[in-house]
């Protein structure tokens, strides 16, 4: 086997590790947003329940909460279009930083 081969099929390994192990040891835990926590530590600080100040914007559009799908869907989407803003900006700065590089090894 190759020193290649070796390397991809360790790196499989170990990602399939790390999908599978939080499967068999997290059995039965409850995960909550900070959204959630968040209420919690003000209701335990005031003593009273958390109202919140507005509703978001999409609810008062459909008139009512959104399914969790749709949720993650645009969460999905925001963090899509801000990574294509970063990467867009890095290439961009990469590109300038070679072509000034060839400018100055030129002169």
């Amino acid at each position: 086997m190759t020193k290649t081969k070796k390397k991809v099929l360790i790196l499989l390994i170990i990602a399939t590790l790390i999908a599978v192990i939080p499967l068999l040891t997290l059995k039965g835990a409850e995960f909550g947003g900070s959204d959630d926590a968040g209420s919690k530590v003000v209701a335990e600080i005031t003593g009273t329940e958390y109202e919140p100040w507005f509703t978001p914007v999409m609810e008062n559009w459909i008139g009512g909460e959104l399914p969790g799908e749709i949720e993650s869907l645009l969460f999905c989407l925001q963090t899509g279009i801000g990574v294509g803003v970063i990467a867009f900006f890095m290439g961009r700065f990469v590109e300038r930083n070679k072509i000034e590089n060839h400018k100055n090894k030129s002169k």
